[in-house]
């Protein structure tokens, strides 16, 4: 374990990125929580859909279903049009790698499924976005080096944002909370070994990996609960309402966010690269109220303008502290 930390610490201290490096892995990350933001719309609609099906299998069988059908469609769609993607079925350190990031994905999304059922949208909410707390301890904690100040003032305002933007949470500890706690933890390990894994393998190809991982572990937990047994309960990813969110979700949310995450976020700090992910929610609230879904409060204003003023007061200082590093590194 201790090997492992140093490890993954070395890959977190790795030298600055260039400033065009940077200025492309802002623009990425922000197009990733753009869309991040729609995915809930598209989830949402497909449960609407399924509302029979809910009732008769439940509601972790049909979103296991979804979650699977969502990653094979990645997955198949990787296949097709990259050639990186397909070698990398044959090489050992991209599985190794997809091993660890599939595995990671696949905890975070069943742990906050299964908490969906017993708590409210916006407990839910606040408690995920606690990743961006946790990727800044776990941080400290590999690298056994503090934070700057900056990146602290951005942690706490992109926290306060994310779970008070949809009002104030009403928490009661109970299964539901933990589990959703639990879901954070292992968001913020994505993001950290995100940053490790892609600086040392070929980034599409650790992608279409980590997509079959999550896929096939779908469909295992799925079986393993007794589901997924009856061609009925696969066909209902083929019903109206449902099967054109799912290729939305997969095509969208799952190949064109996660291969650019791979690809940019590299060249970030986890940390802030964990605060614009936070952006995920402002942008779901902005589709929410375009499509009806949701009803303007003056918490919506206070949870995105803290959110924003957290980026922009992170990006702010660490490119002036970039800058200024790289001068000093100049003149020696």
């Amino acid at each position: 374990m201790g090997e492992l930390t140093s490890q993954l610490g070395d890959g977190l201290s790795a030298g600055p990125a260039t400033p065009e490096q940077r200025k492309k892995a802002l623009l990425a990350l922000l197009v990733v929580t753009a869309v991040w933001g729609a995915t809930f719309i598209w989830m949402k609609q497909a449960l609407n859909a399924l509302d029979s099906e809910i009732i008769e299998y439940g509601r972790f069988e049909v979103v296991a279903v979804l979650v699977a059908a969502r990653f094979a469609v990645a997955a198949l769609a990787m296949l097709l049009f990259f050639p990186k993607a397909r070698a990398a079925l044959s090489e050992v350190e991209q599985w190794r790698g997809g091993l660890i990031l599939g595995s990671i994905m696949l905890v975070g999304f069943v742990t906050q499924m299964i908490g969906l059922e017993d708590i409210s949208p916006s407990v839910s909410a606040f408690l995920t976005s606690l990743y961006v707390v946790f990727t800044a301890l776990i941080t400290v904690l590999f690298t056994k080096s503090r934070p700057s100040r900056t990146l602290l003032l951005g942690v706490f305002l992109a926290t306060f944002g994310a779970g008070f933007i949809q009002g104030p949470p009403h928490l009661t500890w109970g299964l539901g909370e933990i589990l959703t706690v639990i879901c954070a933890v292992f968001f913020a390990l994505h993001i950290i070994y995100t940053q490790k894994i892609t600086q040392q393998v070929e980034p599409i190809g650790v992608t279409q990996t980590s997509f079959l991982v999550v896929a096939i572990g779908s469909m295992l937990l799925l079986f393993a609960i007794g589901g997924g047994r009856s061609l009925e309960q696969w066909e209902m990813v083929f019903k109206d309402g449902v099967f054109l969110q799912v290729l939305f979700l997969g095509l969208g949310g799952s190949l064109f966010c996660l291969l650019l995450l791979n690809l940019y976020q590299r060249f970030l700090h986890p940390i802030q690269a964990a605060i614009i992910y936070a952006l995920e929610p402002v942008w779901a609230t902005m589709y929410g109220l375009g499509l009806g879904l949701d009803d303007w409060s003056w918490w919506i204003l206070l949870g995105g303008g803290a959110l924003f003023f957290g980026n922009i007061v992170v990006e702010v200082f660490s490119t002036a502290e970039s800058e200024e590093l790289m001068t000093a590194g100049d003149s020696t």
